[in-house]
């Protein structure tokens, strides 16, 4: 540091929760925003004054103000960010950097919706497009679709690669083994390969356990600096690193559809982070399809380009495997996805390294907690990518 140059303040979550989840047919977006909130706040022990900062997208004609005026927060430190699932990777990278540079001292990030309850009564219907403007007009004539944006670069990696569609279904099955665990999961009952390749077709090759779920809900996640963390509830997880990476808006500009932009956030996350990939205990990312899964922990450095299908077999992937416990709730294959689940991965993150998960509690070897964990997110057709390294201790 150069003199008279302050230094930069470690930052920390400090509170995290989730709002009531699953099929909630009686409650607002806004609802659940707050509902979520106030849990976090209370589950970090700090009073509400302390928030001066506050990040929120997807919800209202200028988010994040109607949601920080239905909360009652006037912050001096906004985000309203919005880029897909990977929002709050990437709103959590820049929270960390403006408390660690003093510009804000709390930052609470919240998301809510009802996806399934709006579709349920008739409020929306559940094809999701992102209109016919800009680039987009030159792909929408041709039918793409979200999911079979998915389907094809899934496709292309089967056919690089010798990716097989079993391999894929794996990934949906444990996923719903580690959703057995999660008390608060959608669905726990457990699913087998062959009940994921029987399902009705809905983009070739995903049939419908290949896809998330859709449910309601909303999270928050309170980030605070160092200073804060004596008079809180819980310990700190620590952030130790994050990234972010914009790679693409239509399919025809992107290089290569086998690699994620994770490629990148991941890369810089760990560097940022000073830590390698096998030193991390589990890893939260975002799986609105199988193959997301599999090619983020390519594209994260936890196995090489290529060999992501072998590297999701034999359970490797749950609590109990033994390998590299992913998505310990289940994921947004079957545990919680009411839209943009990446603050969610923020959640079940934090949990695992205070070793408050329950059932599906991570331990290390000799049963103590995990130390690192990674949340990295997927905005849009993997457009964008957000990697949040956290610690704990």
């Amino acid at each position: 540091m150069t003199p008279g140059t302050p230094s930069k303040r470690r930052v920390a979550v400090v509170g995290v929760s989730l709002s009531d989840c699953g099929r909630v047919d009686g409650a607002t977006p806004y609802a659940l925003h707050a509902q979520a909130a106030r849990r976090a706040l209370a589950d970090s022990g700090l009073d509400r004054s302390v928030v001066d900062g506050f990040g929120s997208a997807g919800l209202g004609t200028l988010a994040p103000a109607e949601v920080a005026e239905y909360l009652g927060l006037r912050p001096t430190w906004v985000d309203s960010t919005s880029v897909g699932g990977s929002t709050w990777e990437v709103m959590a990278a820049h929270a960390a950097d403006a408390i660690a540079a003093g510009h804000a001292n709390a930052v609470l990030l919240v998301y809510g919706s009802t996806a399934r309850a709006d579709i349920r009564a008739g409020r929306r219907t559940g094809d999701l497009s992102f209109g016919a403007r800009g680039p987009l007009q030159f792909e929408v004539p041709y039918g793409h679709t979200l999911i079979a944006k998915y389907a094809m670069a899934a496709r292309r990696h089967m056919h690089e690669y010798g990716t097989t569609v079993e391999q894929l279904a794996s990934v949906a099955v444990q996923a719903r083994a580690n959703a057995a665990l999660n008390p608060d999961a959608m669905y726990r009952d457990l699913i087998t390969v062959d009940d994921v390749l029987s399902g009705p077709m809905i983009a070739d090759p995903f049939t419908r356990l290949h896809c998330c779920i859709r449910s309601d809900g909303g999270a928050a996640v309170l980030l605070a600096a160092e200073e804060y963390v004596r008079d809180c509830r819980t310990g700190p997880v620590w952030v130790l690193g994050t990234g972010e990476h914009v790679s693409h808006t239509t399919m025809s500009e992107w290089p290569d559809f086998t690699v994620s932009p994770a490629a990148v956030s991941g890369r810089t996350a760990f560097e940022r982070a000073g830590v390698r990939p096998h030193e991390v205990d589990l890893a939260e990312i975002y799986d609105a399809f199988t193959y997301m899964t599999l090619v983020t922990l390519e594209d994260l450095g936890f196995c090489a380009k290529g060999e992501g299908g072998a590297f999701v077999g034999k359970d490797r992937l749950t609590v109990a495997g033994g390998g590299l416990p992913v998505n310990t709730d289940g994921g947004g294959l079957s545990a919680h996805h009411p839209g943009m689940r990446g603050l969610f991965l923020l959640v079940e993150a934090v949990r695992q390294l205070r070793g408050e998960a329950g059932e599906r509690q991570v331990r290390r070897a000799g049963g103590g907690l995990p130390e690192l964990a990674v949340a990295s997110a997927t905005g849009g057709w993997f457009c964008s990518s957000g990697t949040v390294v956290l610690g704990r201790g």
